[in-house]
């Protein structure tokens, strides 16, 4: 198995990309004058860094990016909990310095104002639809049961090999599709606290809601597949890299 190290620098560059690539299509180009790419555009950058970076670096750390990712393959018994504090970390500051680089950025634009949300997550007369606070907790832990469910399904050792990346690349796409009007899409407590820290005041105040139903949505995913597998082996840990690779440093 490759070092801590490695995997948990894996996992900064991963979400560093995430937050990167996918805030970075909805604040730069999404509204862009005449041609931006829209919601489908941002929806597709989110599942295209996803994909990238599991096929990437995915067989080094098993390509979680994602807090709620994590807990959800320990709690389908994939990773042991001693990974869990320092993935979370590595995702939470790749997805900062994911957050600072696209600030630095955006700001090279006269009128740049984080006010205008900065890809932020939020509800109320924050939510991009202005949906409740009740209708985006709902959202966020429906959307990242079933994103864990897809990921631990398509990297179950069973399943088809190397196809993983694509099934939860484009399953991101579809919650993202689904979901940015009702919170500017989460399921993932990094990707929400990158931007948050630029944005403050309220995006700060409601990001409450995008660390705890994502890992609530998560836990209860893995529980759930852990039930429906009949069984859980070891050697899933490994099989939760979707590209399959080396289970020892060369």
């Amino acid at each position: 198995m490759w070092s801590i190290y490695r995997r948990c620098t894996a996992e900064f560059i991963g979400t560093f990309w995430l937050v990167f690539g996918g805030c970075g299509s909805a604040v730069l180009a999404a509204a862009f004058p005449n041609v931006g790419i829209g919601l489908l555009g941002v929806s597709l950058a989110f599942g295209l860094t996803v994909l990238t970076m599991a096929y990437a670096v995915g067989h080094i750390s098993g390509g979680h990016f994602n807090p709620a990712v994590s807990v959800g393959l320990w709690a389908g018994g994939r990773i042991p909990a001693s990974d869990l504090a320092p993935y979370i970390a590595s995702q939470v500051f790749g997805a900062i310095l994911g957050a600072g680089v696209l600030y630095l950025i955006a700001s090279g634009k006269a009128g740049f104002d984080t006010a205008a949300g900065f890809a932020a997550n939020g509800y109320g007369a924050h939510s991009p639809g202005e949906y409740s606070v009740g209708a985006g907790f709902l959202t966020e832990v429906v959307m990242t049961f079933m994103f864990l469910m897809i990921i631990l399904g398509v990297t179950d050792s069973r399943a088809p090999q190397g196809f993983a990346p694509l099934a939860i690349g484009l399953g991101l796409t579809l919650i993202h599709l689904v979901s940015i009007p009702v919170t500017n899409t989460s399921v993932n407590p990094a990707r929400s606290t990158g931007p948050a820290l630029f944005v403050g005041d309220w995006a700060l105040a409601q990001l409450w809601l995008f660390w705890v139903a994502p890992l609530i949505g998560a836990a209860l995913a893995g529980l759930a597949h852990r039930w429906l597998s009949g069984s859980v082996r070891r050697e899933d840990w490994q099989a939760a890299a979707p590209t399959r690779g080396p289970k020892t440093i060369p």
